[in-house]
């Protein structure tokens, strides 16, 4: 242990990312159906990754195939930061555990290196080193979906297998995605003003609406319209498989904070911090950090099954919610902690129970968007990187902007058509536009 105290905080990083990829690929020969993992696997990366995609579903990947496809993912992002010049930090936890959640539903082995073809043809024609653009390289990922339907389907609106033609398109887009990226990511920080932990949600955000808009719309593309929104198959229900994998996970990382030396007041320090602008793992040190990690993830898995409760709904628990959970995860060593993201917890709340009851009560509308609603539970995983808002302006301003993303979050998937994992940051984006500029205004005490 003192051994793992003495590493720089890059090669803790480091050393984090890749054990995060050794329990996703432990609970792989663990699934009750391993014995079909392989093929669970190959099933992932030869269908479409529609938005959201339950990858437990056994005519995807089943339970072992989905944690094989999500750990080897995992572990090629963790091996990116070994690259020359790879300075992981806060920005890069985001990186690779959102590329962890979400290849529980769109991300898998074949279709997220297009995109980092770009990057790579980024780094050749600004003569920079690779490892410098590891961030970008897995921030390219957000577009998955977007790959796999140009190889799979374009310009049919359901598969018809893998095409040449298609490949060759879906390089050409992401050589154009990954040059650009880079630059769209070190200017949306502007836009937001630094009131959301998932920035790069906007140049993704904004590059899948564009190129929705030219290949599917202005081009006349057929589009299957069961691509947006919840689907059909996201009705496996996975409730003690998430939970006890879950609890495994986040009771290790507590049990490695105490054995780093993480005193209560070193937690208490960190759970004092705005989270704005913040870098647990600078500022608080390994210890506390990691167990920001495991008692946030238990945070949050506590939230996930009350709104089960809530709901009473059995199916709460598939893929995609295991996946929303590390996405919100994904946030913890920069910004995030349980008392900086209850309100925005709150916020959806109670904006599921007063607007189901306008709706069902005063106007007598179909109600969709119930608390544990597949879009709702997806919405929540990225509207928790509103807490460095929650953090500076105080809990109210957080209840708020929770209701604010509650209200956006199903209605941004009509932009990009659903080709944009990071929908729920591109809403978080949206939601620091409408309200940043009102509360510098008002709240000049606030403003740096």
């Amino acid at each position: 242990m003192h051994k793992i105290k003495s590493l720089s905080n890059e090669n803790f990083l480091r050393l984090t990312f890749f054990l995060f990829a050794a329990f996703f690929l432990l609970a792989a020969v663990c699934m009750p159906d391993r014995a079909d993992v392989f093929r669970g696997f190959w099933r992932i990366v030869s269908q479409t990754a529609k938005t959201p995609t339950n990858y437990f579903d056994p005519t995807y990947g089943g339970y072992a195939g989905t944690f094989l496809s999500v750990g080897c993912v995992t572990l090629i992002a963790a091996a990116l930061y070994l690259l020359p010049h790879a300075k992981p930090n806060a920005p890069s936890v985001v990186a690779v555990l959102l590329t962890a959640g979400l290849s529980f539903w769109g991300i898998n082995l074949f279709n997220m290196w297009f995109g980092m073809t770009g990057v790579a043809l980024y780094c050749v024609v600004k003569k920079r080193p690779l490892g410098s653009q590891v961030d970008a390289l897995l921030f390219t990922t957000g577009m998955a979906p977007l790959f796999s339907d140009l190889i799979l389907a374009y310009p049919n609106p359901l598969p018809v297998g893998f095409r040449w033609q298609g490949l060759l398109l879906a390089l050409l887009i992401g050589l154009l995605i990954g040059f650009f990226l880079p630059a769209g990511l070190q200017y949306s920080p502007r836009i937001h003003k630094n009131c959301t932990l998932f920035s790069a949600a906007i140049p993704v955000g904004m590059t899948a609406f564009f190129l929705r808009a030219f290949l599917y719309n202005v081009l006349g593309a057929a589009r299957g319209t069961t691509d947006v929104g919840p689907t059909a198959d996201l009705v496996v229900a996975s409730h003690p498989i998430a939970n006890i994998f879950c609890l495994a996970v986040f009771a290790v990382c507590i049990v490695f904070a105490l054995a780093l030396g993480c005193k209560p007041r070193d937690y208490l320090k960190l759970l004092r911090a705005s989270g704005y602008q913040d870098d647990f793992l600078r500022q608080h040190g390994k210890a506390a950090t990691m167990m920001n990690f495991g008692v946030f993830g238990l945070f949050v898995l506590l939230y996930y099954n009350i709104a089960a409760l809530m709901g009473g709904s059995e199916t709460v628990f598939n893929a995609v919610t295991l996946g929303c959970i590390f996405c919100m995860l994904s946030t913890a060593c920069a910004g995030s902690h349980p008392c900086n993201v209850w309100p925005v917890m709150v916020g959806y709340i109670g904006a599921s129970f007063l607007f189901g009851w306008i709706s069902k009560g005063l106007i007598g509308g179909e109600y969709l968007h119930a608390i544990d609603a597949q879009a709702m539970l997806v919405g929540l995983c990225f509207a928790g990187g509103l807490s460095p808002l929650t953090g500076r302006y105080g809990w109210p301003f957080g209840i708020l902007a929770g209701i604010a993303h509650f209200t956006l979050v199903t209605s941004v998937p009509l932009l990009h058509g659903g080709f944009c994992l990071y929908n729920g940051g591109f809403t978080a984006a949206f939601t620091c536009i409408l309200f940043v500029p009102i509360l510098e205004h008002f709240l000049t005490n606030k403003r740096d």
